[in-house]
């Protein structure tokens, strides 16, 4: 079955062009131009992936991100935002609140649409491997589901993407441009500062005091590693 993309855009020139270009290549296309009603959409399509304007009416791309992310079911959607705004520090904001991947307007229909495949290629090559457990954190993969202590997390595909891989080698260092080719793949459109920024996002998630941090360690000088459970 073609997956569902839900395009969230106020400009209604460019939700006709996106949308045209996205059903072209097979895929269904629905579309909401007002942030406040975007949500209830997400509830009623239930769609594989999100097209994200960061200016809009009604609530803005950030703040849609940042209430996708703490929705149980829909935490794990992966969102391409879109924005006019080129700027390192807001490509950095839009990845620290969940964003999967970021496309700075203007932009070729060809590149969204290779953004677009990325992403749900990469969200579909999540491991499908049994749960992982290092200490009180147990990862499933099968659910797209973490917990600390029973205590369920919220992790978008990418941040869970991200610790499971590292979970799956404890004790073992990946530096960030190993760890962009394993999860990111060769469509990344993303740079080693990306891994960063993730790596602090996970903390947050999953370390009770995330200076001090007891799963996802930083070996200066070469990268990330996963260390609990290593006793």
């Amino acid at each position: 079955m073609s997956k569902k993309i839900l395009i969230v855009e106020d400009e209604h020139d460019l939700v006709r062009l996106i949308k045209y270009n996205l059903e072209k290549e097979g895929f269904r296309v629905s579309s909401v131009t007002d942030g406040s009603l975007v949500l209830a959409e997400i509830r009623r399509e239930e769609p594989d992936l999100l097209v994200l304007d960061l200016m809009l009416p009604g609530m803005d791309g950030l703040e849609i991100c940042r209430q996708v992310r703490r929705h149980d079911r829909y935490a794990g959607i992966p969102i391409l935002m879109l924005t006019a705004r080129s700027g390192e520090a807001d490509r950095v904001v839009g990845l620290e609140l969940g964003a999967d991947d970021y496309v700075t307007k203007p932009f070729s229909m060809r590149e969204l649409v290779a953004r677009v495949r990325a992403l749900l290629r990469r969200h579909e090559a999540t491991p499908q491997r049994n749960s992982v457990q290092r200490g009180d954190l147990v990862i499933d993969p099968s659910a797209h589901a973490v917990s600390i202590a029973g205590k369920q997390v919220e992790l978008s595909a990418l941040e869970f993407r991200l610790l499971h891989h590292l979970a799956s080698y404890p004790g073992r260092v990946f530096s960030r441009d190993q760890l962009l080719d394993r999860v990111w793949g060769n469509d990344r459109s993303v740079t080693p500062r990306s891994v960063d920024v993730y790596i602090r996002r996970v903390r947050e998630k999953i370390e009770s005091e995330p200076q001090q941090p007891a799963y996802l360690q930083t070996v200066h000088g070469v990268g990330y590693r996963f260390v609990a459970g290593m006793e």
